[in-house]
């Protein structure tokens, strides 16, 4: 047994001496297809049952699905940017279009990514529960820093919660742009932010852009509601952005009414859902679509305009069977689907 480990690294030792400029040129080749470029790689990711994500206190079950759609954000490589101009379904983006300004850090856009999440669900929950004729309470409104703008110098970074200005609170974007709409450019404020759960007081300049007065930051926010059922989401981590919007809406009141919008059809769809109850624009159009067709959805809601001009040549351009259905607003949303099912009948 000592005899064949003994020949056996003999034999190994042999080999590594006579193919070591390969051994060696194979190793660099590794490393160099590993090292990380400044791009994405952009590819599909199929469509996810949203009913395990949102869960409604005693909610109404019901037959068909409805589904979100997933588009896969890979961190680029030497040898993952090659492949994407050999593999049709994947597509590069540039890591800086993500980017407000070159200073920001990658956890910088995952943060923004997971607040357009947070920002989504709150206004899903508002129109779903307005719409079902539900009780529903704002208790507060949450404000954070999402990006700061290169020519405007400030202390504030992304991922602040804005608690105050001037020991002045407020619950809406409204009432932050009334308190330092009192002011004048270049007015100096006192700005209480918390910073990695710490709270911290900051002074901070007062800037004129566009005729707008500002911090010299952009800003974002969301609402978190009282409900009556309770209502709780149980998103993954690796799940972000706004695009789910439409679809959760749709889901939560769903599960407070007894009519059922799916009619035993699986429906994906993808777009945000603004505070107005419009349905916003949203990217990977393409990639959401040949999900949704590949996991056999029978209808794919769509932004009205850009997005849904996409949907349609992808459908031509693929022979896709999918039907596919331009939205502008929820309440038209509703209705098209509540025509769905009498037409089914």
């Amino acid at each position: 047994m000592i005899k064949k480990i003994g020949d056996f690294l003999e034999a190994l030792v042999d080999f590594i001496i006579e193919e070591k400029f390969f051994l060696i040129g194979l190793f660099l080749f590794t490393i160099i297809c590993l090292y990380p470029v400044d791009y994405y790689i952009i590819t599909g990711g199929g469509t996810g049952d949203i009913v395990s994500r949102v869960k409604v206190e005693n909610e109404y079950k019901y037959k068909g699905s409805f589904n979100i759609c997933f588009v896969h954000e890979l961190g680029g490589t030497v040898a993952s940017y090659l492949l994407s101009y050999v593999i049709p379904s994947w597509d590069r983006d540039k890591v800086s279009n993500y980017k407000y300004n070159d200073e920001e850090s990658l956890e910088d856009v995952e943060f923004r990514n997971d607040l357009s999440l947070k920002e989504s669900s709150s206004a899903a929950t508002y129109w779903a529960y307005t719409l079902a004729g539900k009780k529903i309470k704002e208790l507060d409104h949450k404000i954070f820093v999402v990006g700061v703008l290169d020519s405007y110098p400030t202390k504030l970074k992304v991922g602040d919660e804005i608690l105050s200005i001037d020991n002045k609170k407020f619950n809406s974007i409204d009432e932050y742009k009334e308190i330092i709409g009192k002011h004048e450019e270049g007015d100096k404020l006192s700005i209480k932010v918390k910073r990695n759960g710490k709270e911290k007081t900051i002074e901070s300049k007062l800037y004129v852009r566009d005729d707008y007065i500002m911090l010299g930051v952009y800003l974002e926010g969301y609402s978190t509601y009282k409900t009556d059922p309770k209502i709780e989401f149980k998103f993954r981590s690796t799940e972000t952005g706004p695009s789910a919007g439409l679809i959760t809406t749709l889901d939560i009141y769903n599960k407070l009414t007894k009519k059922d919008l799916t009619n035993s059809l699986k429906i994906a769809g993808t777009g945000t859902i603004e505070m107005d109850g419009t349905i916003g624009q949203i990217g990977g159009v393409k990639y959401k679509l040949l999900g949704a067709a590949d996991d056999k959805m029978d209808i794919f809601l769509v932004p009205a305009g850009e997005n849904y001009k996409e949907a349609l040549k992808v459908k031509k351009d693929n022979n896709l069977k999918i039907k596919i259905i331009s939205v502008k607003d929820i309440n038209e949303v509703i209705e098209l689907l509540e025509k769905e099912g009498k037409a089914k009948k």
